[in-house]
């Protein structure tokens, strides 16, 4: 457990993406009876010295928040990438 009274990461997953690492946690609430969801984003921003921004997605809000991620990242793929490969009009 940590000082807080939470139990350590039930599960993780580390994304390494060039300047940035993007950690995926499984926790559980104090009870252990419930679990949650952490997304961080860590940044080195100096020798030792790492910026961090935090998420806490709660499981009555994964379906929407997949749903969100999936029709914004499809947006991205369809609609603003293609845009790009094709030769501007002049």
């Amino acid at each position: 457990m940590d000082n807080n009274g939470y139990k350590d990461e039930i599960f993780t997953k580390r994304v390494r993406a060039g300047k940035r690492t993007y950690f995926f946690d499984v926790k559980s609430t104090k009870s252990e009876k419930d679990f949650y969801i952490t997304i961080t984003e860590s940044k080195r921003v100096g020798e030792d010295e790492y910026e961090k921004h935090k998420i806490f997605l709660y499981k009555e809000d994964f379906q929407k928040f997949i749903e969100a991620l999936g029709e914004t990242v499809t947006h991205v793929e369809k609609e603003l990438l293609q845009n790009l490969e094709k030769p501007l009009e002049v």
